[in-house]
């Protein structure tokens, strides 16, 4: 038996439809930090109409800070006593090193690993691991190139101390770097946080360092791209 045509106006609604929704799943949506900054260059490109360079300047500007704004959907890995990337970017540094002192974690050197986030970068943060939030910390500090190893100790930072239902302790630490001047931190203490959820961001360009509690197994290298939410940086101590 022959199918019976579909009409002409509702093919093309489901044709419209279908585009829609791939561009949905192909372009991320912005995170809403990103608004003010690309509402200022379409306000300029918008009282500069008649002016050709003005115009694209502004509309240039703002697709630019649409892009670093984007805020694309991530599935973080199911499997218990993982820990996921705070962030998109390179791993630059997989070592130990002692905690931040401000989060009262001891003086010991326990595992780190440290993801660098250049402009090309997203920007925003995720949450590492699920757990209760017992520390948040800003630390004000210089602004030296976010890919130097002492970035960490002199760098203005924002700590934040997380405890699994486990009880493992994990800091994650957003690091500002040379041109960044903004951290952003929405976590507050005593909030319970589930993991790959955004937590926070850092304009424009940064890096992210993670320490983990002695015994964890770092499951990561030195020069590796890491994808927020979604790369398992370790796994903690069962």
């Amino acid at each position: 038996m022959a199918r019976r045509p579909t009409p002409i106006g509702q093919e093309q609604r489901t044709g419209a439809a279908h585009f829609v929704e791939l561009i949905r799943d192909t372009v991320p949506p912005m995170h809403p930090a990103g608004l003010p900054f690309v509402a200022g260059p379409l306000a300029v490109a918008a009282l500069g109409r008649r002016h050709k360079w003005v115009r694209r300047a502004g509309l240039t500007a703002a697709g630019a800070c649409a892009t670093f704004f984007r805020h694309p959907g991530r599935v973080p890995p199911n499997r218990p006593g993982v820990v996921v990337a705070p962030a998109d970017g390179l791993i630059t540094l997989v070592d130990t090193a002692v905690p931040p002192a401000e989060l009262d974690l001891g003086t010991t050197p326990v595992p780190r690993v440290s993801i660098f986030l250049s402009v090309l970068d997203v920007h925003v943060q995720r949450v590492p691991v699920g757990g209760e939030v017992i520390e948040v910390v800003h630390r004000r500090g210089q602004f030296k190139s976010a890919d130097l190893a002492e970035a960490s100790e002199v760098n203005e930072r924002n700590s934040m101390h997380i405890r699994t239902p486990s009880g493992h302790d994990v800091a994650v630490v957003q690091i500002a770097g040379l041109i960044a001047r903004r951290i952003v931190n929405n976590a507050k203490v005593g909030d319970t946080l589930t993991i790959g959820d955004t937590y926070g961001l850092i304009r424009f360009g940064s890096r992210l360092d993670t320490y983990f509690p002695a015994g964890t197994e770092l499951l990561v290298e030195r020069g590796q791209r890491a994808v927020g939410a979604e790369t398992v940086l370790a796994e903690l101590p069962r």
